[in-house]
């Protein structure tokens, strides 16, 4: 989503740090570049103004032109004012309120309400353990009803049974009256929308605050909207009254302007994010963190999320014992490669790691993408379980076989032994010499194994000073957020060991 505003502002920040000294004229040419860059993302004018003016302000001041590291000083202004814009802290959802919590979504059609509905409800039901009752106030849209119906199948989520010819009000009062009777926690209300807003819109929507006294009101906009989110962030907000925002598409291509307007146009948090089309594909939005990304400074903490979600804690425990003694098969690569595909691929993880956003275009160029995660894996699945196993019996005959079974070749094959031969040797030395530095990454990573393949801490028993620790360690700012010396623990530096052994390891690496 951010990707051009990256690029843009990634390099005329970089022409500032890279100075020993800066003047006044300096720092005004560099924000004449900032600001392009914003209205080129579709950030509304209003606000790329109050953004520059604000930066100017901090930036031309003494302290900073004639500070040791002037470049980086205007970097971390950028910075903090991008926090600022999107919102300082974080805002989850509110469900301090006697049950049941009503949320009403709101917005136009085609922004994703009801995909989200359904998104925010099997999170609360998987998550926080809430029994939740949704609701399809939309009686114009074709089928809409319906819709809903199969989200809360496909989600095991409770839905309210359609009765035909009710209106949008009336559904909404027996819905909050169908969840005090059912024990329900939370009712989600998706009401209708249109293409544009009007008044009956309008009207429709304060009738059934009105009713249903919502504890939520959620405006659903598309993040590609651009400017005219705007305007719909701000008639909603006038006319219904919005507590938060969710953003869809923050997966796509959009130039990401919707995002840093609504906030500072409205006042009201951007609380959930959709970044992507399947069920679990919302995110909490994180101010710091996406400002961490859009100046290529990484993410982290959302890294480590991510990988605490999807990776199996017996299997990375199993695999831990086994790399304790130096053995790693191909079975073992094929988990991992796997892991790195459940994580986003390789681009997905590239994006959230600091000072690696540069390497992502240059992978792609050398043909290294996540194309080459499924060509590994189906060598490895045309093996029979001796070959994963004992893969120094690989000679010519089987690895014809191999290659016809697979669609690739027998210089494909070779490729992966010799990434399994690389990864294999760091195992080994990690496991023999290597063994207190192996327990030490263990104990690092909450006593699972190193590489990225489990025992992430619970980021549910952190507390903010915790978290804001492990950015810390992660990288920080570092004048705009260089990898850390030693590398992550447990997820490598720009080697990136255990994250597919390197990416040095996919053919540029040196043969031990």
């Amino acid at each position: 989503m951010f990707e051009n505003l990256q690029d843009r502002l990634g390099s005329v920040l970089k022409g500032l740090t890279g100075r020993g000294s800066l003047s006044e004229a300096d720092v005004s040419a560099a924000l004449r570049e900032v600001r392009r860059a914003l209205l080129e993302a579709d950030v509304a004018l209003e606000v790329v103004r109050d953004f520059t003016a604000r930066v100017r302000e901090k930036a031309v001041g003494a302290e900073v032109l004639k500070s040791i590291k002037p470049g980086q000083m205007v970097v971390k202004i950028v910075h903090d004012e991008l926090v600022e814009m999107l919102g300082s802290e974080g805002v989850t959802l509110d469900l301090n309120a006697p049950a049941p919590v009503v949320i009403m979504m709101v917005g136009l059609q085609g922004s994703g309400k009801t995909t989200t509905t359904g998104k925010i409800a099997a999170r609360m039901t998987n998550r926080d353990r809430k029994k939740v009752l949704m609701a399809s106030l939309d009686t114009r849209r074709p089928a809409a009803q319906e819709q809903l119906k199969q989200i809360g199948e496909q989600t095991s989520v409770d839905t309210l049974p359609v009765i035909k010819g009710q209106d949008p009000v009336a559904i909404a009062k027996r819905a909050v009256q169908a969840a005090k009777l059912g024990g329900h926690d939370v009712v989600i209300l998706d009401t209708a929308g249109r293409t544009h807003i009007d008044e009956p819109l309008m009207v429709e929507m304060a009738d059934i605050r009105k009713q249903a006294n919502p504890h939520e009101i959620l405006l659903v906009a598309d993040s590609l909207t651009g400017q005219d989110a705007v305007n719909l962030a701000r008639n909603f907000d006038q006319r219904v009254g919005i507590t938060g925002l969710v953003l869809t598409r923050m997966d796509g291509d959009g130039r990401g302007g919707a995002a840093l307007s609504m906030r500072a146009v409205t006042g009201k948090p951007i609380k959930l994010i959709g970044t992507g089309e399947k069920m679990d594909a919302l995110e909490e939005f994180h101010p710091k963190r996406i400002a961490d990304r859009i100046l290529g400074m990484g993410d982290i903490v959302s890294l480590v999320e991510k990988a605490s979600e999807t990776i199996d804690a017996e299997k990375a425990k199993a695999m831990a014992e086994k790399m304790a003694k130096g053995k790693f098969d191909l079975d073992d690569m094929a988990e991992q490669l796997k892991q790195m595909q459940n994580m986003g691929g390789m681009g997905g993880i590239m994006g959230l790691m600091p000072g690696m956003g540069g390497m992502k275009e240059k992978m792609a160029a050398a043909g290294m993408d996540d194309s080459v995660f499924k060509r590994q894996l189906a060598i490895i699945s045309s093996m029979t379980k001796y070959e994963r196993a004992h893969p120094d019996v690989l000679k010519n005959s089987r690895k014809k076989r191999i290659a016809a079974g697979s669609g690739t070749s027998a210089a494909d094959i070779n490729k992966l032994l010799k990434m399994h031969r690389q990864m294999s040797d760091m195992m080994k030395a990690m496991g023999g010499k290597g063994k207190g530095k192996m327990k030490q990454m263990m104990n690092m990573m909450g006593g699972g194994m190193p590489g990225g393949m489990g025992g992430m801490p619970d980021l549910s028993k952190l507390d903010a000073n915790q978290l804001a620790d492990l950015e810390k360690k992660a990288g920080g700012l570092g004048g705009a957020g260089g990898m850390p010396s030693g590398g992550l623990p447990g997820l490598g530096g720009p080697k990136l060991p255990g994250l597919g052994g390197g990416f040095g390891g996919f053919g540029k690496g040196k043969k031990k």
